[in-house]
């Protein structure tokens, strides 16, 4: 099997070809590298499901959601 050109693809052909190809370790990381979103911000795991500061930063996400749309 030839592997696409990956460098080519956009970003919703490059997605459906993940999904197509789940096994392809290699693809999935060359995605992951392209793709990621360098301003992102990097949250620490939650000390509990409980944790203030989860429920602060899942509000934040959706009021940036809103705001977006």
């Amino acid at each position: 099997m030839n592997k696409p050109d990956f460098a080519t693809m956009t970003r919703p052909e490059f997605r459906q070809y993940i999904l197509e190809h789940r096994e392809d370790e290699e693809a999935v990381s060359i995605y992951l590298e392209r793709f990621q979103n360098p301003n992102a911000k990097l949250y620490p795991p939650p000390k509990s499901l409980d944790d203030p500061e989860v429920e602060m930063a899942l509000r934040e996400h959706l009021e940036q959601q809103r705001n977006q749309a």
